[in-house]
């Protein structure tokens, strides 16, 4: 595997550097259109650009809602779709300091360039140049793509990443080294470590940033996918006393049980509401719910579980609808809070190597995450997967 080169500097024996790489990648041509697979054309990193060469990437539901064209501002075609992944440095561009040729890196969806006053600022994890944005199909710094089909045309970005291809170009500031863990190999790590792209470290990070849950606490989480069951493990991790799954899907409840549910709740199972329900399992509400779901109706539930008072609810669901917060102003005299969190609330580069080494250190546990690895040829059955409830996070592998 490439991974025989983590940190030699010497990681492409074909000094394929400054020059255009032909490689494989799953393109999408329309939204909801099957995915393509066949050879594109990957140029060279430009000015602060990084070329990586993709060891895995997974699939989450911000990469199904976009490729399904759920909104209309992300539909831009031929594209490469794909934000969460592990990689190897093939080349960098020019300026680029921090990392090197034979690097293993995970990119992030979520930039920090370290200079704006955004990266400067404590209190945000936001990137002024290089935050989240659905809409940016292009790179940055000359307004062109970087892949192309054998033929010449441009195939546009994804979410600062592109990762269903062999080779992705991405800008430094959206790519972070990983470093070994003292004297530990990072081979056996590098399956898991891609999950830390998105799902884990922004289910785990709204528990431990965001919400700062502590030891004793009572916890609700709202929609148990990927990011919903890291925010359990997040919690888990942080000593909560009570961690309560609510889902419709009681097949999740055996898999959440390994992740530190304590207690389930299936919306189908009562007639009353789920919040009336919480609040009878904890005395009045929990000190912190999530809404993992994307629904404004869940979304209501969350926030009147919350315990009157203090109770803070965490907003992770992608609401698509152009609907607005299920919530009278007058509610939250009650004092009951509700705030966003992106990407878990992680700066990237400055603080997700050290949560890298907390996953390798078992703090957090994300074997039990990855329930499915194929060929990257399989990535339409992939999707199918998701779609259908049977996976968290599915590997593909080039």
């Amino acid at each position: 595997m490439a991974g025989e080169e983590f940190g030699t500097g010497n990681f492409n024996p074909n000094d394929t550097k400054r020059k255009t790489i032909t490689c494989k990648a799953a393109v999408a041509y329309g939204p909801g259109e099957p995915f393509v697979l066949e050879r594109v054309l990957v140029h060279p990193p430009h000015r602060m650009e990084v070329r990586i060469k993709i060891l895995f990437t997974s699939i989450c539901h911000t990469d199904l809602s976009a490729w399904q064209g759920k909104n209309e501002a992300q539909r831009a075609y031929p594209r490469i779709f794909g934000h969460e992944a592990s990689g190897i440095v093939e080349s960098v561009g020019e300026g680029v300091r921090d990392m090197k040729e034979g690097d293993f890196v995970v990119p992030i969806f979520n930039g920090e360039c370290e200079e704006c006053k955004y990266c400067k600022c404590e209190k945000t994890n936001k990137c002024e140049r290089f935050g989240v944005d659905g809409e940016k199909k292009v790179m940055d710094c000359d307004g062109a793509t970087r892949f192309s089909t054998m033929d010449g045309k441009p195939i546009f970005h994804f979410l600062n990443t592109s990762t269903f291809t062999e080779y992705t170009v991405i800008n430094s500031a959206c790519v972070v080294k990983i470093h070994p863990n003292g004297d530990r190999d990072l081979k056996p790590y590098i399956k898991t470590l891609t999950l830390l792209s998105c799902g884990i470290s922004t289910g785990v990070g709204a528990a431990w940033n965001t919400a700062n849950v502590h030891s004793g606490s009572t916890v609700a989480v709202f929609g148990l996918g990927a990011v919903g069951l890291a925010v359990a493990e997040g919690a888990r991790a942080r000593g909560a006393s009570k961690i309560i799954g609510v889902d419709i899907n009681s097949d999740k409840f055996i898999k959440g049980r390994g992740m530190g549910i304590t207690d389930f709740v299936n919306p189908r199972d009562d007639e009353r509401a789920v919040y009336e329900r919480i609040r009878e399992m904890t005395g009045g509400g929990v000190d912190y719910s999530f809404e993992c779901a994307g629904n404004l109706n869940v979304l209501r539930d969350a926030f009147l579980s919350a315990h009157e008072g203090w109770g803070l609810t965490v907003l992770l669901g992608i609401h698509s609808s152009p609907n607005l917060l299920p919530i009278h102003p007058m509610e939250l005299f009650q004092g009951r809070r509700m705030v966003g969190s992106v990407f878990g609330g992680f700066k990237g580069k400055t603080q997700l190597p050290h949560f890298a080494q907390e996953c390798m250190n078992g703090v957090v546990k994300l074997d039990d995450f990855i329930t499915h690895e194929l060929p990257v040829e399989e990535i339409n059955e992939a999707f199918d997967l998701l779609v259908a409830g049977k996976s968290l996070r599915c590997l593909l592998h080039f």
